[in-house]
């Protein structure tokens, strides 16, 4: 790629609108990020809430590739349903995973890849909240990834998995992707402001706002270790 920096690696709209020889491949690309996010414990580092939030500003782009869809709502529903079925399947393989190599995970030693630490909070966080800790940790970085591990690893009931991995999923997807759309939608016809011109400041914001949680929940944890 001409001009390439690895920076753009960092941006989610480098992979929405990636295109090879002519041919636009960003739906792709954006099913596997959520799938590898959510089922894969290596994925922790890829972009997920700003990915999808973006994916709602560039919905016609990313369905365009795929099939011919009219009616803008029709549209971003099926780009949301597509990207909630991609979260669905990363969650199985994510449980199956822990089933069959959680224990594992906790004798390895941390690299690159992987750290120790995120499975722990994620195990920690699951016994605090059960089973909601599905969907709480599908709008949480790194907690997604390693949920449905940690679910595998204490057997949670497969049923019981089933049921709140299909809501997380749908609610995740359609929450954001919808969001990114119609705010989008409204800020340029209303305001005649372009988000498109502004990514960097969204993706910031979106980070700060994702990772907050997280950010609060280890500096209460800090004060109350210092405290004890």
């Amino acid at each position: 790629m001409e001009g390439f920096k690895w920076t753009e690696l960092l941006n989610p709209e480098f992979y929405i609108n990636l295109e090879i020889g002519g041919h636009h491949i960003g739906i792709y690309v954006v099913l596997f990020i959520v799938f590898a996010e959510t089922g894969l414990f290596a994925g922790f580092f890829l972009p997920g809430d700003s990915l999808l939030f973006l994916s709602g500003i560039y919905s016609e782009v990313l369905m365009r590739e795929l099939m011919t869809v009219h009616g803008d709502f029709a549209n971003v529903a099926l780009l949301a349903t597509l990207v909630a079925i991609s979260g669905i399947i990363g969650n199985i393989f994510g449980y199956w995973f822990g089933a069959k190599s959680g224990h594992y995970l906790y004798a390895k030693e941390d690299n690159f890849w992987f750290k120790k630490k995120y499975l722990i909070q994620s195990r920690l966080f699951f016994e605090k909240h059960g089973g909601r800790a599905i969907i709480f940790a599908r709008f949480l970085p790194i907690l997604r990834t390693f949920a449905p591990i940690v679910a595998g690893i204490v057997q949670m009931e497969k049923k019981k998995f089933m049921f709140f991995n299909i809501v997380s999923s749908f609610l995740w997807s359609f929450t954001l992707i919808f969001s990114g759309h119609y705010l989008y939608r409204y800020l340029l016809d209303n305001h005649n402001m372009d988000l498109k011109a502004n990514i960097e400041y969204i993706v910031i914001a979106i980070i700060i706002l994702s990772t907050s949680p997280l950010a609060i929940n280890y500096l209460k944890n800090k004060i109350k270790e210092r405290r004890s």
